[in-house]
């Protein structure tokens, strides 16, 4: 079983990999700014459980099976990339309407899959559970610790993304957003696009 320090550094590992910007953490907080905290929550469950879904591959061991296949990662990279794509162009079209198309508030299990859809579509996922993973975890240990591990990343992620939520759906960031929202939205879209680019062109890229 692992100690309290290698499950703590292991933690603090997942912590730097979750909080970082990128796809997911930029969605949340556009999501939390323009559409309120009770959204962004739900949006962010769903992004965390996204992130359960290629936890369990890394902790089972198919995430080394998944990163040395010649076929299937390189899919899964182009398929993420699209569907990042598809998110840019969403966010292209709200930058150039004068105003937003909804309420600020608004709740429903679509944003749940929303969340969902988008963490499970980025495979890069898998690698950055692996690194974390090995930060604590050596070839010694047993499943228990493997179990230990995982579910304190788990429980990181959740906790990431609910800060993430509860910060920047503060009034004065949600001020902020309806003020530059046609520039926020028209940067997240061009981010979208250069990441989904850049995932398609890993898949090529060995």
């Amino acid at each position: 079983m692992l100690d309290v320090l290698s499950l703590a550094s292991t933690g603090l590992a997942f912590f730097i990999v979750a909080v970082s910007p990128g796809p997911a953490t930029l969605s949340n907080a556009t999501i939390a700014m323009s559409r309120g905290r009770r959204t962004s929550l739900v949006y962010g469950l769903g992004l965390s459980t996204g992130l359960v879904f290629w936890g369990v591959i890394a902790a089972s061991g198919m995430g080394a099976v998944l990163r040395g296949s010649l076929y299937l990662l390189p899919l899964l990279k182009v398929l993420g990339g699209l569907y990042l794509l598809w998110l840019a162009f969403l966010s292209g079209r709200t930058a150039w309407r004068a105003a937003p198309e909804t309420s600020v508030e608004s709740r429903g299990s679509g944003w749940f899959l929303k969340g969902l859809l988008l963490n499970m579509s980025n495979p890069k996922s898998v690698i950055a559970w692996m690194a974390a993973l090995s930060v604590g975890l050596d070839a010694n240990d047993g499943m228990g610790a493997v179990v230990a591990a995982t579910a304190v990343c788990i429980l990181v992620g959740f906790l990431t993304n609910a800060m993430y939520s509860v910060v920047f759906s503060i009034d004065g960031m949600m001020r902020g957003y309806r003020r530059a929202r046609r520039w926020v939205d028209g940067v997240t879209g061009v981010l979208f696009s250069l990441a989904g680019v850049g995932l398609i062109r890993s898949a090529f890229t060995r």
